[in-house]
C-alpha cells in the first residue's frame, strides 16, 4: 500500500508567495535570507528520491532507517535532512517516527502523480538556474552575463534545460486550450523559441490539419526532436523543427503564412532592445486576421508584484542581463511599435501569481 498523505487540495499549484511575500505588510527578513537553504533541502530530497520512496512505502509511513536504506545514505545527514523537510512541510513525522508526505508534496513531488513537476524543479531549478543566481550581484554591477544562445550551446545544458520544462509547458499549453483560448479552425502556426515543441504538440493534437514550425537554437532542436518521436504519428507529421537564435534579424520563414505565431518565455529572455523587433518578424509572418500570443513572466502594471513573476523576472538578469521586466503595458507598448492595434490586444492570466498571456491581432 502507499503512504498515506492528507486530502490533497485542488490540483492548482499553491506558492509559497501567497503568504509569506504577497499578504504580509512588511518583509519577512529571516524567510528571505534563509530561504535558499529550504530550496535545497526540497532539490535534495527530489534528488535522493525521498519523496518517492515515502509513497511507494507503507500506508503509515517510513522511519530513517528504512529511508537510509532506500536513499543509500547510511549517516546521521539524512536524519538532518529529514528534519529540516518536516520543519518546512514537506513532510510529516508521526510520535513513532515514521515518515509521510504532506498534501502538496504527495500531489505534485511524486513521480508518479499526474500533477508531478518535481523533475523541472530538480532539473532546472536546482541544477541550472539556481548556480546562475549566485552570480545576480555581479551581474547587477557588470552587466555581464552569459545569453540563453551561448547558455545552451553546451549540449548537456541544453538537454537537461528543455527536457526538464517539457512537462510544465505541456500542462501549461492544454491549460491554455482548455480554459483561456479558442483556437479555432487555424491551419498553420509558428511557435518561436518553442523549446521541446510541447506547445505544438498540444495545440496540433487539439487542431485537426494544424501544422506548426518550430524555431528553435540547434541544441534544443536536438532534444525537441527525442521528444517529437515520443508523440502519435499524426502529430509528429504535422510539426517541424527549423534551427534558428530567434534574435536573428531575418527568420527562414515565408511574409503572411500563419494564423498564430507564439512566444512562450521569448520575451523575457532576450535583451530589450530586440523584443520589439520580434513582434515585427511575426507581424509580417502573420496573415491578416492573424494572432501573436506572447505569454512569459510577467507583473502587474502597478509594477509592485506578483512575488513569483517579479523574482522570475529578476532571475532572467542572470543569464539576460540586457533583457526587460516584463509587464502587459511593455508588451503591448512594443506590440504597438510592430504595428499591432495597441487597443484591441488582451490580457489573461496564465499560471496563478507568475504568467499572463497578451494576445494581439494583425487587421
Amino acid at each position: 500500500p502507499r503512504a498515506a498523505a492528507a486530502p490533497a487540495a485542488a490540483s492548482v499549484r499553491r506558492f509559497a508567495s501567497r503568504e509569506s511575500w504577497d499578504s504580509p505588510d512588511d518583509v519577512d527578513l529571516d524567510s528571505v535570507a534563509y530561504g535558499f537553504m529550504a530550496s535545497q533541502a526540497l532539490f535534495s530530497a527530489l534528488e535522493i528520491g525521498i519523496f518517492d520512496h515515502i509513497a511507494a512505502g507503507d500506508a503509515a509511513g517510513l522511519d530513517v532507517a528504512a529511508l537510509k536504506k532506500l536513499c543509500a545514505c547510511d549517516a546521521p545527514r539524512l536524519q538532518t535532512l529529514l528534519t529540516a523537510l518536516v520543519a518546512i512541510k514537506c513532510l510529516r513525522r508521526s510520535p513513532e517516527g515514521l515518515y509521510t508526505l504532506s498534501p502538496n508534496t504527495a500531489q505534485s513531488m511524486v513521480t508518479s502523480s499526474k500533477h508531478f513537476y518535481g523533475d523541472y524543479l530538480k532539473f532546472q531549478i536546482g541544477r541550472q538556474f539556481y548556480q546562475r543566481m549566485g552570480a545576480l550581484p555581479e551581474v547587477m554591477l557588470t552587466g555581464k552575463a552569459p545569453s540563453y544562445a551561448s547558455w545552451f550551446s553546451d549540449p548537456e545544458v541544453a538537454q537537461t534545460y528543455t527536457q526538464a520544462q517539457h512537462n510544465g509547458s505541456v500542462a501549461t499549453a492544454k491549460y491554455l486550450v482548455k480554459k483561456k483560448l479558442q483556437l479555432g479552425g487555424i491551419s498553420s502556426m509558428l511557435d518561436v523559441g518553442g523549446g521541446s515543441g510541447a506547445f505544438s504538440y498540444v495545440f496540433t493534437g487539439a487542431t485537426p490539419g494544424l501544422k506548426s514550425t518550430v524555431l528553435e537554437l540547434p541544441e534544443v532542436c536536438r532534444t525537441g526532436e527525442k521528444i517529437k518521436a515520443q508523440q502519435t504519428q499524426d502529430v509528429q507529421d504535422r510539426v517541424q523543427f527549423v534551427h534558428l537564435d530567434a534574435t536573428s534579424p531575418k527568420w527562414p520563414v515565408p511574409d503572411e503564412a500563419f494564423d498564430v505565431v507564439l512566444m512562450s518565455y521569448i520575451s523575457g529572455s532576450v535583451p530589450e532592445a530586440i523584443i520589439a523587433d520580434l513582434y515585427a518578424n511575426a507581424m509580417k509572418a502573420l496573415k491578416s486576421g492573424g494572432r501573436l500570443l506572447v505569454h512569459d513572466f510577467m507583473v502587474n502594471d502597478s509594477l509592485d508584484g506578483p512575488a513569483l513573476g517579479a523574482l522570475w523576472g529578476l532571475q532572467h538578469v542572470t543569464v539576460n542581463a540586457d533583457g526587460l521586466g516584463l509587464c502587459p503595458a511593455e508588451i503591448i507598448e512594443r506590440m504597438g511599435k510592430a504595428g499591432f492595434d495597441k487597443s484591441n490586444c488582451e490580457t489573461v492570466e496564465m499560471i496563478q501569481g507568475m504568467t499572463k498571456l497578451i494576445v494581439a491581432h494583425k487587421s
